[in-house]
């Protein structure tokens, strides 16, 4: 059985940090293209960061410079460092591999 389980979201403040942390089980987790998503309320759901098997990364424009994509094949676990948060950047944040999603975890920039 296949489970993404995300933790780390919270309410944090404007320019504010926060690490989210998605851990794997049921697949080869090594082998995989690891994505973090995002959807906040009344939008789609958007990729905002990937990074494939051999540590590669892509960010979308609006995160590039202030996220943080990272591995660690061992623990079979794909971090989301979070730096200058923006109210922009509240929404619920999912793990995902090839067709298996995490359940989410809210993040809310708020002042």
């Amino acid at each position: 059985q296949v489970q993404l389980v995300e933790s780390g979201g919270g309410l944090v403040q404007p320019g504010g940090s926060l690490s989210l942390s998605c851990v794997a089980s049921g697949i080869m987790f090594s082998e995989y293209v690891m994505g973090w998503y995002r959807q906040a309320p009344g939008k789609q759901r958007e990729l905002i960061a990937s990074i494939n098997k051999g540590g590669r990364t892509n960010y979308e424009d609006s995160v590039r410079g202030r996220f943080t994509i990272s591995r660690d094949n061992a623990k079979k676990t794909v971090y989301l460092q979070m730096n200058n948060l923006r109210p922009e950047d509240t929404a619920n944040y999912y793990c995902h591999a090839y067709t298996y999603w995490g359940q989410g975890t809210l993040v809310t920039v708020s002042s």
